[in-house]
C-alpha cells in the first residue's frame, strides 16, 4: 500500500490534507479515486491507515480509518557521518542507509575529500538528499524520515560527537592489520536506545591526522573485516551489522 509522510500541521484529528508533490503523485501517477486507501505518517511516530474522501486541484483529503503500529525503526539511533565523496555516491548512501535504518546523515569535508561544496551548492544538495531520504523511508515502510544535517567541517564533526555515547570510525589501516574484533566488541557493549555515530571517510579514507584526533575524542577505530571497502559500501556494512546485532541476532 502506498505510503506518504505528511507534515503534522496538515493533520486535523481524523482528517489529513495532502498537498504538493505527494498530492500530484496520488492524482496523476497513481490515479487514485475516492475510497482508495493509503498509509500516512506524521514523521513523529503516528502512522495511520487512511481513505481518500476528496480530490480537487492539487489537494487530496483523506479520512483516518485507524492508527497502525509499526516496528520498522532500529532500537538504536545511528548517525552516518560521511566524508564528502565524488559523484552521486552520497545520494546512494542516503537512499540505502535510510532503508537500513539510519536516523540521520552528516556530510562533512574530510582531508581527502576531493569534492568541495560552497554554501549555495550545499543548500541544493541538502534539499536533494532530503527528498531521497523521504522517498526511501516511504518505500521501506519506516515511520520516520532520517534527518539530513547541514554539511559541515571536521571540526563540526568533533563538536557533534559530544552528543553520542558510542563513536566508531571505519579505518582501513586497521583492516590492513587484520583487526577484526573492535567493531563486534563495541556492539556487544551497546544497549538498546544508545546513540551511535559511525564515521566513514571519502575515497582514500580517513587521514592519519584525522584518525589521531578522532581517537583523542573517544572514537574507536575499527576495521570492517579483512577486505577494504569502498566509501559507499562501508556505511551500509556498518548499518547491516548493527541491524543484525540488535534486530535479528536476538
Amino acid at each position: 500500500m502506498q505510503r506518504y509522510f505528511v507534515p503534522r500541521d496538515n493533520w486535523r484529528d481524523d482528517r489529513v490534507i495532502i498537498t504538493g508533490e505527494d498530492a500530484k503523485h496520488i492524482l496523476r501517477v497513481m490515479r487514485m479515486q475516492d475510497g482508495d486507501q493509503i498509509i500516512c505518517s506524521d514523521n513523529g511516530g503516528r502512522t495511520s491507515l487512511c481513505e481518500i474522501v476528496e480530490l480537487g486541484g492539487n489537494i487530496v483529503e483523506v479520512q483516518v480509518v485507524k492508527d497502525v503500529e509499526t516496528q520498522a525503526e532500529m532500537p538504536v539511533f545511528v548517525t552516518i557521518a560521511q566524508g564528502l565523496p565524488k559523484g552521486d555516491k552520497l545520494e546512494y548512501i542516503v537512499q540505502k542507509g535510510t532503508e537500513l535504518g539510519a536516523v540521520s546523515f552528516f556530510p562533512f569535508a574530510a582531508d581527502r575529500s576531493v569534492v568541495k561544496w560552497d554554501e549555495k551548492k550545499a543548500v541544493k544538495k541538502q534539499e536533494r538528499l532530503e527528498k531521497i531520504a523521504k522517498e526511501a523511508a516511504e518505500q521501506s515502510h519506516r515511520s520516520r524520515v532520517p534527518e539530513i544535517q547541514k554539511p559541515g567541517s571536521f571540526s563540526d564533526l568533533l563538536k557533534m560527537a559530544e552528543q553520542y555515547n558510542i563513536k566508531i570510525v571505519a579505518f582501513e589501516e586497521e583492516a590492513k592489520q587484520r583487526e577484526s574484533s573492535r567493531f563486534a566488541s563495541v556492539l556487544n557493549s551497546a544497549s538498546r536506545e544508545d546513540s551511535i555515530l559511525c564515521v566513514i571517510g571519502p575515497e582514500g579514507g580517513i587521514s592519519e591526522k584525522e584518525a589521531i584526533s578522532l581517537r583523542e575524542h573517544g572514537f574507536v577505530l575499527c576495521g570492517l573485516g579483512p577486505r577494504i571497502l569502498r566509501t559507499e559500501t562501508a556505511p551500509l556494512y556498518m548499518l547491516s551489522a548493527i541491524s543484525y546485532h540488535f534486530e535479528l541476532k536476538g
